[in-house]
């Protein structure tokens, strides 16, 4: 499994939401003739469906000399429009190349979760593959307390899994 965290930050700086976040995203292995690994977005929504903050983003680093993978993130259309245009990739902590099939773990510190208040959330785990699909998967979780909550998607993602633990 893939695990990113983020280093540095002081434990005495525990925000609102002081607990890990665990997201564990199934990347299905699929019989195509031409199989791509997909990109993806995971990022946190408020209730009102406003990004909160983007969590993970996986996409070609770079494609055998012919340019960076970037330009293909518009692909992953709804993280997209609601923030990813904005960001700075490669982001530390947040990006990386893209996953083979398989379960796919991101654990989040709650340092890195500050300001993060008590209340309901979305985690949203967006899939886009050249010459595939794009879905889109989300589940609800609450911030503030121990608790777990899954959902699965149908053709480019399976069983997701948050997990907020204390």
């Amino acid at each position: 499994p893939v695990v990113i965290t983020t280093v540095g930050l002081a434990a005495a700086a525990a925000p609102a939401m002081a607990a890990d976040l665990t997201v564990s995203v199934e990347i299905p292995r699929l019989n195509t003739a031409s199989y791509h690994r997909p990109y993806v977005a995971v990022w946190i929504e408020k209730p009102d469906q406003s990004a909160e903050r983007t969590l993970a983003v996986w996409y070609q680093q770079t494609r055998n000399n012919e340019g960076d993978g970037k330009d293909w993130l518009k692909d992953l259309r709804t993280w997209w429009r609601k923030g990813g245009r904005a960001m700075s990739l490669p982001a530390d902590g947040v990006s990386g190349a893209t996953r083979a099939p398989g379960r796919q773990t991101i654990i989040v510190p709650a340092a890195r979760l500050r300001g993060l208040q008590p209340g309901q959330y979305t985690v949203v785990v967006e899939a886009a593959r050249q010459l595939g699909g794009r879905e889109v998967v989300r589940v609800p979780f609450r911030c503030g307390g121990a608790n777990t909550a899954n959902a699965s998607g149908s053709t480019e993602l399976g069983a997701v899994r948050v997990t907020v633990s204390r």
